[in-house]
């Protein structure tokens, strides 16, 4: 339940765009003192965020092109939910899709929002293990580079800065926990 002395309650909506992937609104609200303001926001699908580990213990991890900043990127391998579609059921597939591999062991790592003062998105993290490789399933328009990496390494590639994608350095941080062994996952479990 919102804090009553903190909750913004919308008045009228409007859709200013509405995209393939993204919808962007402009709400009138009611502040808290009684007052009215507008909110900007962009509504997203939420996506899925996998952290597979091969059975020698390295991640596997992708380059790849984005756009809006006109450079490569390495992530770990992700993707946008599908109207109705399961976040576990999205996960096996986009692993599959990017980069060819199918997991035997998937287990709920946690759910975090990247963009909480412009947009709804939630990322949904599940790790994945038991790696067999039967081939990518790419998008047309996707063109990914594959490789894998110690963990060491990619965390050694956080801390110079090499990799700095949002979803990919919080997925890398869980990941040195779990390893670890200082945080704990339940194989098997599923987002709540």
């Amino acid at each position: 339940m919102p804090n009553k002395d903190l909750y913004e309650q919308q008045i009228n909506t409007t859709k200013v765009y509405e995209g393939k992937l993204l919808h962007v609104h402009r709400d009138e609200v009611r502040l808290p003192d009684g007052k009215s303001s507008f909110r900007e926001y962009i509504r997203h699908p939420g996506a899925v965020v996998v952290l597979p580990i091969t059975d020698s213990g390295e991640l596997i991890l992708e380059r790849q092109h984005r756009y809006p900043l006109g450079r490569d990127f390495i992530e770990v391998p992700a993707g946008k939910i599908d109207p109705g579609e399961q976040t576990l059921a999205c996960a096996q597939r986009e692993l599959l899709e990017e980069t060819g591999y199918k997991a035997r062991e998937w287990s709920y790592v946690t759910t975090v929002y990247p963009c909480i003062g412009f947009a709804d998105e939630k990322l949904t993290y599940f790790l994945a293990k038991g790696l067999e490789y039967e081939g990518h399933r790419r998008d047309a328009d996707e063109f990914l580079e594959i490789f894998t990496l110690p963990l060491e390494q990619a965390l050694a590639m956080v801390k110079s800065g090499e990799i700095c994608e949002v979803k990919t350095v919080i997925g890398l941080f869980w990941l040195e926990k779990i390893v670890a062994g200082t945080w704990q996952v339940e194989p098997g479990s599923t987002a709540p």
